[in-house]
Protein backbone atom coordinates (compact mmCIF):
# COMPACT_ATOMS: atom_id res chain seq x y z
CA UNK A 1 0.00 0.00 0.00
CA UNK A 2 1.36 3.58 -0.74
CA UNK A 3 2.05 6.13 1.63
CA UNK A 4 -1.19 8.25 -0.29
CA UNK A 5 -2.94 5.45 0.35
CA UNK A 6 -2.41 4.70 4.05
CA UNK A 7 -2.65 8.35 4.69
CA UNK A 8 -6.29 8.25 3.08
CA UNK A 9 -7.69 5.71 4.52
CA UNK A 10 -6.83 7.04 8.04
CA UNK A 11 -8.29 10.33 6.85
CA UNK A 12 -11.46 8.10 5.89
CA UNK A 13 -11.07 6.15 8.94
CA UNK A 14 -12.13 8.62 11.15
CA UNK A 15 -9.93 6.96 13.89
CA UNK A 16 -7.62 9.63 14.88
CA UNK A 17 -8.93 12.96 13.24
CA UNK A 18 -6.72 15.33 15.63
CA UNK A 19 -3.33 13.50 14.76
CA UNK A 20 -3.05 14.00 10.93
CA UNK A 21 -0.64 16.44 10.11
CA UNK A 22 -1.52 19.10 8.16
CA UNK A 23 0.90 18.68 5.14
CA UNK A 24 -0.63 15.62 4.69
CA UNK A 25 -4.20 16.29 4.49
CA UNK A 26 -2.36 19.43 2.26
CA UNK A 27 -1.15 16.63 0.26
CA UNK A 28 -4.06 14.62 -0.26
CA UNK A 29 -6.37 17.35 -0.97
CA UNK A 30 -3.58 18.07 -4.15
CA UNK A 31 -3.42 14.40 -4.99
CA UNK A 32 -7.07 14.25 -5.70
CA UNK A 33 -7.01 17.46 -8.08
CA UNK A 34 -7.45 20.55 -5.35
CA UNK A 35 -5.98 23.55 -6.15
CA UNK A 36 -4.50 25.74 -3.54
CA UNK A 37 -4.80 29.19 -3.03
CA UNK A 38 -2.97 30.75 0.09
CA UNK A 39 -4.14 33.58 1.64
CA UNK A 40 -2.43 34.50 5.16
CA UNK A 41 -2.33 31.73 7.11
CA UNK A 42 -5.52 30.25 5.09
CA UNK A 43 -4.77 27.37 2.68
CA UNK A 44 -8.53 27.48 0.55
CA UNK A 45 -8.71 24.59 -1.63
CA UNK A 46 -10.60 24.06 -4.68
CA UNK A 47 -11.91 22.01 -7.56
CA UNK A 48 -13.24 22.14 -10.40
CA UNK A 49 -16.74 20.17 -10.03
CA UNK A 50 -17.11 20.26 -6.71
CA UNK A 51 -19.33 23.29 -5.43
CA UNK A 52 -17.95 23.25 -1.90
CA UNK A 53 -14.20 25.15 -1.15
CA UNK A 54 -12.45 23.97 2.15
CA UNK A 55 -10.63 26.02 4.29
CA UNK A 56 -7.57 25.14 6.20
CA UNK A 57 -5.32 26.68 8.74
CA UNK A 58 -2.70 24.72 10.69
CA UNK A 59 -2.60 24.18 14.12
CA UNK A 60 1.06 24.23 14.56
CA UNK A 61 2.00 21.00 12.59
CA UNK A 62 -1.53 19.30 13.04
CA UNK A 63 -4.73 19.73 11.09
CA UNK A 64 -7.67 20.84 13.19
CA UNK A 65 -9.86 17.51 13.77
CA UNK A 66 -13.02 19.49 12.57
CA UNK A 67 -11.28 20.07 9.27
CA UNK A 68 -10.38 16.40 8.73
CA UNK A 69 -14.00 15.66 9.05
CA UNK A 70 -15.03 18.29 6.37
CA UNK A 71 -12.58 16.84 4.48
CA UNK A 72 -13.86 13.35 4.69
CA UNK A 73 -16.99 14.19 3.89
CA UNK A 74 -16.20 15.90 1.03
CA UNK A 75 -14.41 12.78 -0.15
CA UNK A 76 -17.45 10.37 0.50
CA UNK A 77 -19.65 12.77 -1.39
CA UNK A 78 -18.34 13.47 -4.25
CA UNK A 79 -16.36 9.61 -4.08
CA UNK A 80 -12.86 11.27 -4.32
CA UNK A 81 -10.73 8.55 -2.49
CA UNK A 82 -11.51 5.73 -5.01
CA UNK A 83 -11.73 2.17 -3.61
CA UNK A 84 -11.18 3.36 -0.69
CA UNK A 85 -14.85 4.70 0.02
CA UNK A 86 -17.65 3.34 1.48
Amino acid sequence: MSQFAKQLALIMSGASDNNIRFNELCSILERLGFECRIKGDHFIFYKQGVDEIINLQPRSNKAKDYQVKQVRNLILQYRLGGDLNV
